[in-house]
C-alpha cells in the first residue's frame, strides 16, 4: 500500500476542479437538491475561484494519491483565508475528501496528518473545521482523531441554509 502526498500548484488547476467537482457530488448528492447542488457546485469549483485560492498565500491544497492514483485531497487555510475568525492560532482544513473508491484505505487520515504537519510547520496550536451536522460518519472519524464540536456556523448549499459543526482539535507541543 502506498501513500503518497503532494502540494497543489497551479498546473493543478484542472485536476483538482474535477476532483473537487466529483468527491462533493458524490458525499452530498443524496441529501441535496440538483438545484442546490448545481449552483454550490458552479460556485465553489469554477475556475477562477479555485484559481484564487490556489494563489492565496494563506491557504494550500495537497492531493493525496493511492497505489499511484489520484484518490483525493486535502485544503487548509490560515490568517484571513480561514472562513471564520478564528486567529492566529488556528489552522483550518476546510476540505478533506476522498474518491468514493479509494475510501477506507487510511487516507483521510493520513491528510488529517498532514494537515496537523502544515499547522506545526505554521506555529499554529489549533486546527479547525466545519463539518455538516448530517455527516455522521465525518463527525464520528474527527471525533476519533482528538476534535471535540465547539459551536456551529451556517454553511449555504444553494438557496438552503444548513449547519455546520465547529470541531477543534488542540495540537500537542
Amino acid at each position: 500500500m502506498t501513500i503518497k502526498i503532494k502540494t497543489c500548484t497551479l498546473e493543478d488547476l484542472h485536476t483538482l476542479q474535477e476532483v473537487g467537482i466529483e468527491t462533493f457530488y458524490y458525499t452530498f448528492k443524496d441529501q441535496n437538491s440538483p438545484e442546490n447542488m448545481k449552483v454550490y457546485l458552479e460556485k465553489a469549483f469554477n475556475i477562477k475561484q479555485l484559481e484564487k485560492e490556489l494563489s492565496n498565500i494563506h491557504s494550500q491544497f495537497f492531493f493525496v494519491y493511492y497505489q499511484n492514483e489520484l484518490a483525493g485531497y486535502l485544503k487548509v487555510n490560515s490568517d484571513d483565508a480561514q472562513t471564520e475568525k478564528m486567529g492566529d492560532e488556528f489552522l483550518e482544513i476546510e476540505r478533506i475528501y476522498i474518491r468514493e473508491k479509494f475510501q477506507k484505505h487510511g487516507l483521510g487520515k493520513s491528510l488529517l496528518n498532514k494537515a496537523i504537519e502544515v499547522a506545526k510547520e505554521w506555529n499554529k496550536k489549533k486546527i479547525w473545521l466545519g463539518v455538516w451536522e448530517k455527516n455522521e460518519n465525518a463527525i464520528g472519524f474527527y471525533k476519533k482523531m482528538g476534535f471535540v464540536q465547539k459551536g456551529s456556523h451556517c454553511f449555504h448549499m444553494g438557496d438552503e441554509e444548513q449547519t455546520d459543526l465547529i470541531m477543534i482539535k488542540t495540537l500537542e507541543g
